[in-house]
């Protein structure tokens, strides 16, 4: 099975709506998690990444604009795509000042939605893409070479590192001093459609422990921030 083009949540409550942008949007080869109201929404964005949401405003129980804020507040940077019958310009400014990135007002052409879709998926993944160029880095004893997938850690002793653990370790870097959410790092690290349990990365961290750490119980370099994400500090 071919992989997909980005990972989409689309909220939207109109039954019949939700079901044509669905069609539509999996024709374009895009994966497609429906929600029907804020939580739902919430709750979805919490347990899985997203490279788009398709935004409705006027939701039940919580609405659209309360939930791009709340997406906001915990630091994610998903773009958002918002949907709203409400045409007058104080009602974009509001959506887009909220956080949306772009705003699109009901009726709309599918045709202009798609393409606005693609542009804004095709931003974030432009910059997900952006490399740093950072090839080696050294910190305490321990010197990583990101190329060849190895670190020479303590007394000279070689350590061949996975594709993940390489890629982990780079943003955990490129980021020091600052908490990488797990969002990022699925991310960055994981990609499409597969989503490790905060269990995962966290054996990934007891593994840098053990590779680089002098005492991996008290750590100086990798550490969990609980209920945020991990961090490393050089």
């Amino acid at each position: 099975m071919s992989e997909f083009k980005a990972n989409i949540l689309l909220v939207e409550d109109e039954e019949h709506l939700h079901e044509t942008l669905k069609m539509n949007l999996e024709l374009e080869g895009y994966s497609i998690t429906s929600a029907f109201d804020g939580n739902a929404a919430l709750k979805a964005v919490e347990n899985e990444y997203f490279d788009l949401i398709i935004m409705d405003i006027m939701l039940p129980e919580v609405d659209g604009i309360t939930v791009t804020e709340r997406i906001r507040v915990q630091n994610l940077d998903v773009p958002v795509l918002m949907l709203s019958a409400r045409n007058t310009s104080a009602d974009r400014v509001l959506g887009l000042r909220k956080g949306a990135d772009d705003y699109l007002t009901k009726p709309f052409n599918l045709e202009e939605l798609l393409l606005r879709v693609e542009k804004l998926v095709e931003k974030n993944k432009k910059l997900l893409e952006k490399d740093s160029g950072l090839s080696t880095y050294t910190f305490g004893e321990n010197r990583i070479d990101f190329k060849a997938q190895e670190a020479i850690v303590s007394e000279g002793k070689k350590v061949a590192l996975s594709k993940k653990e390489t890629m982990l370790l780079k943003l955990l870097i490129e980021n020091k001093n600052e908490v990488v959410t797990r969002e990022r790092i699925l991310q960055v690290v994981w990609g499409y459609n597969v989503y490790p349990t905060t269990r995962t990365i966290d054996n990934f961290i007891l593994s840098f422990r053990k590779y680089f750490e002098e005492d991996s119980r008290s750590p100086k370099y990798f550490h969990s921030v609980r209920g945020a994400g991990y961090k490393f500090t050089p």
